[in-house]
C-alpha cells in the first residue's frame, strides 16, 4: 500500500493501524525535516540504536519500535519540541531499562550504571540523565510495585522537568491509548496509570515545566481523556 500524501496530518494510532511501522517512520522522517542536517542525523543514529536493541521486543499486536515513534512523533508534532537530547532520550527511554546488557557488553556489575555510560559516551551526559530519569529502579519484591512506581515517577519527575515531556509522551501513548490494547493487559494498564493523572496533572502545570501553555492544555485534555477510559475499564460492571 502506497503511504498518503496526508501522512503528516494523520493521528499516529490511525497511521499504526493502517500503514504500521512503516508509516510511522516516514512520519518520524516528515517530522525531523524541521531540523539542521546535523540534528537529523542525531535523530537518526538515536533512532537506528532503538531500532536494533528492540528488534525483538513487541508490545501487544505490534513491534515495540511503533511506541518509541509514536513518543518522539508526539513530542515534535504535539509538544513542538526541538529539544534535540530531549528527543533522543524520547527515543532510547526504554533503552537501558529493557536492555542494559546489549549497551553496557559483558561482566560489567552494574549493567545499568555502564548502559546509561554507553549512552553518554555517543549521545552527551545529558541524554543519558534524562534516560535515567525515566529508567524505573529495581522494585523491593515485598512491596506493591505500583506504589513504587508511582513514588519513583513523582520523586524523579520533580528533579527533571524535561524528563517530565518525555514520561508524559510515554503515558499518553499507554494511557490513553490503552484502548487500542487487548486481554488482561488493559484492566493491569488501567489500574497502574490511574493513579498517575493527578500526578502529572501537577508536574505539567508546574511554570518550569518546558512547554507552551497551549501544550499544556493539550495534555490536560488528553490527560481527561485517560482519566475517561480508565474509568470505562475499571468502573464499569461486568
Amino acid at each position: 500500500m502506497e503511504l498518503p500524501p496526508y501522512l503528516a496530518t494523520m493521528p499516529m494510532h490511525a497511521i499504526t493501524e493502517i500503514h504500521g511501522e512503516r508509516g510511522l517512520l516516514e512520519r518520524f522522517r516528515l517530522e525531523i525535516r524541521a531540523f539542521d542536517p546535523a540534528a537529523r542525523d542525531r535523530l537518526t543514529e538515536a533512532l537506528d540504536l532503538a531500532a536494533e536493541l528492540h528488534r525483538d521486543d513487541r508490545r501487544v499486536r505490534e513491534p515495540y519500535l511503533n511506541h518509541l515513534l509514536r513518543v518522539a512523533i508526539r513530542m515534535m508534532h504535539h509538544y513542538q519540541v526541538r529539544d534535540v537530547d530531549a528527543i533522543v532520550a524520547g527515543l532510547l527511554h526504554d533503552a537501558v531499562e529493557d536492555h542494559p546488557d546489549e549497551l553496557a557488553g559483558p561482566g560489567v556489575a552494574d549493567p545499568t550504571a555502564a548502559a546509561l555510560a554507553a549512552l553518554a559516551a555517543r549521545f552527551g551526559p545529558r541524554v543519558a540523565r534524562l534516560v535515567g530519569a525515566v529508567t524505573n529502579p529495581e522494585y523491593d519484591p515485598d512491596r506493591d510495585r505500583h506504589v513504587q512506581y508511582r513514588e519513583h515517577v513523582t520523586a524523579s519527575l520533580d528533579r527533571e522537568p524535561w524528563a517530565r515531556v518525555i514520561k508524559i509522551s510515554d503515558f499518553t501513548d499507554n494511557g490513553v491509548g490503552v484502548v487500542y490494547t487487548i486481554g488482561p493487559k488493559v484492566a493491569r494498564s488501567a489500574a497502574k496509570y490511574r493513579p498517575l493523572v493527578p500526578v502529572f496533572r501537577d508536574l505539567i502545570s508546574r511554570p518550569d515545566t518546558p512547554l507552551s501553555a497551549p501544550v499544556k492544555q493539550h495534555i490536560f485534555a488528553q490527560l481527561d481523556l485517560a482519566e475517561e477510559r480508565f474509568s470505562a475499564i475499571l468502573d464499569t460492571p461486568n
